[in-house]
């Protein structure tokens, strides 16, 4: 055998086999790509996506404090709107995480371009950390802009949204944000109309937000409502967060840190072997 022969066996054998991917273990660019497509198409139309979902919050704010802050008594040593502002910040997190991951894989596969994603070489574990990334980044976005325009109102009214813990305030924001950004993952991927995600929506995820302390302290709910609030793992998010403004929890902290970290961990699994088996996308 000749040198050019052996050269022309090494360029064969140097030649990716079909269907091998020719990055390293991480596909970087393709992740990246794919994360900034999703943030791409949220703010592409921001009014509906970011700026809707904070006038909705502040007017819950405006109303529960003008019609009812004269005669609600605070919680604790916290005045109601101090102890209600973190609260509705945490629910826009969580809606708008679990509607853009959601709403993203339900749409491409009812427009069919579901394709475009799951052709490229894109591992399950890169696609699920693109699309969650980019419905965290809308709940954080849409929660940092509510906490904004809430201290502006808050100011203009005398009081105070004060910061006591900022650990508290990032880990439970981003916990919350990557929780349901996973929950949206599954939600779409099983919906099939979006008729499917609305019950989602109506049966599982807003009984989840509104019935975890948002607008009260479960200290004031008769002893068996109390007990099923410590069954809602949303209820530990709420009040961890609320934690770093009013420095006051109703919970365990590290109960809240312990499940955050266990419902992350399992949903996440569950979003990669969704995404690894194809279920209800490559049909």
């Amino acid at each position: 055998m000749d040198g050019a022969d052996i050269a022309t066996q090494q360029a064969v054998s140097a030649r990716p086999v079909f269907g091998e991917r020719r990055f390293g273990r991480v596909n970087w660019l393709g992740l990246r790509t794919l994360y900034v497509k999703e943030v791409r198409r949220f703010l592409k139309v921001i009014t509906q996506t970011v700026i809707a979902p904070v006038v909705s919050t502040l007017l819950f704010l405006i109303v529960f404090t003008q019609a009812f802050g004269a005669t609600r008594p605070g919680v604790g040593d916290i005045p109601f709107v101090e102890f209600l502002a973190p609260g509705l910040m945490m629910m826009a997190v969580l809606t708008n995480a679990f509607t853009n991951s959601s709403s993203s894989i339900l749409i491409g596969k009812v427009q069919g371009n579901i394709v475009d994603v799951l052709m490229p070489p894109l591992s399950a574990a890169e696609l699920t950390v693109a699309f969650v990334a980019g419905a965290a980044t809308r709940g954080l976005l849409v929660g940092f802009i509510t906490g904004v325009t809430s201290a502006a109102f808050m100011s203009a009214t005398g009081a105070t949204m004060r910061i006591e813990a900022i650990w508290a305030i990032l880990y439970f924001s981003v916990a919350a944000a990557i929780i349901f950004g996973m929950l949206g993952v599954i939600g779409g991927v099983w919906a099939e109309k979006f008729d499917n995600l609305a019950a989602v929506t109506n049966f599982v995820i807003t009984p989840l937000t509104f019935l975890s302390g948002t607008f009260y302290s479960i200290e004031r709910l008769p002893e068996a409502f109390r007990t099923a609030s410590y069954f809602n793992p949303v209820f530990y998010m709420i009040d961890g967060f609320r934690f770093g403004f009013t420095g006051a929890a109703e919970s365990n902290l590290a109960v809240g840190v312990a499940l955050t970290l266990a419902l992350a961990s399992g949903l996440g699994l569950s979003c990669y072997l969704l995404f690894r088996s194809g279920y209800k996308l490559k049909d």
